[in-house]
């Protein structure tokens, strides 16, 4: 039996996931994707973020197809993104790849009951070749008083960005509900993916923990924007949602993400 590893992230994967059956609830994005066949899973359950514009937001359940691993995608208003044990829990299933239905693996089966044939079933880890390049980017717009920092993922966030303006491809849910990984640096402002929202408003349920440390922060939505991908978000993102110590600075709720930014760079501290 393929033993079983429940992450909040593809990120937090460690050695024991080596062929393994893994439910870990990124986004089912082609990063994600590729991050859990690195760490050597024979089956991988992600979150399908709202699939939002593209269909970025299950964009890794082909690459996975390629590779002939069971990928499978959990909907979003069904359990929180950003907490592996709610999906294994109460999560059920929105899209699967062909590697996945050729198991039975279908749409509205429950992960539970989804985990138990990959489990069941022979299945192994497979070599996904270089990973997709992950950007960021830093600008500085004229007249500023801050940069602006762009990146596919808020795991790319480096000391150096406290105090910046940072606009991030993530989505918008704390990891297992805890707040300090809202972001792991006090930058002045932050911009993530709204991934649908979903259960529990779990896609920005990091806007009131950026709020409690003083961060402006904003979701742009799904919709609008490729998650996992920072520049998208700058580029095409519309604000979905705002918290207090945005909407204090001066943002609105339909504004654009590119807008935001500029009004964030710009806003003095004190206000």
């Amino acid at each position: 039996m393929n033993p079983l590893v429940v992450a909040d992230s593809v990120t937090k994967l460690q050695a024991d996931a080596r062929g393994a059956v893994a439910v870990a609830a990124s986004h089912a994005g082609l990063f994600a994707a590729h991050e859990a066949l690195a760490a050597g899973v024979v089956a991988v359950v992600l979150n399908d973020a709202g699939v939002g514009l593209t269909q970025a937001g299950i964009g890794g359940l082909a690459l996975c197809e390629r590779h002939g691993v069971p990928c499978v995608a959990v909907d979003h208003r069904s359990a929180r993104i950003g907490d592996g044990a709610d999906q294994l829990q109460r999560g059920r299933l929105s899209h699967v790849n062909s590697a996945a239905a050729h198991l039975g693996l279908h749409v509205g089966m429950l992960v539970a009951d989804a985990v138990v044939r990959l489990q069941a079933t022979k299945l192994v880890a497979t070599d996904p070749g270089d990973p997709p390049q992950e950007a960021r980017e830093t600008r500085v717009l004229p007249g500023a008083l801050r940069t602006l920092v762009l990146m596919d993922s808020v795991s790319l966030v480096t000391p150096r960005d406290a105090g910046a303006v940072v606009l991030t491809g993530s989505h918008g849910g704390l990891l297992g509900g805890r707040a300090a990984t809202a972001i792991k640096v006090d930058a002045f402002a932050a911009v993530y993916n709204d991934a649908g929202v979903g259960v529990d408003d779990a896609g920005i349920s990091r806007l009131p923990a950026l709020d409690a440390r003083g961060i402006a922060g904003a979701t742009v939505a799904a919709g609008s924007a490729r998650i996992g991908d920072g520049r998208s978000t700058y580029e095409s993102g519309v604000l979905s949602h705002i918290n207090h110590r945005a909407r204090a600075l001066g943002a609105r709720v339909g504004m654009r993400a590119d807008a935001f930014a500029d009004l964030m760079c710009r806003a003095s501290a004190g206000t």
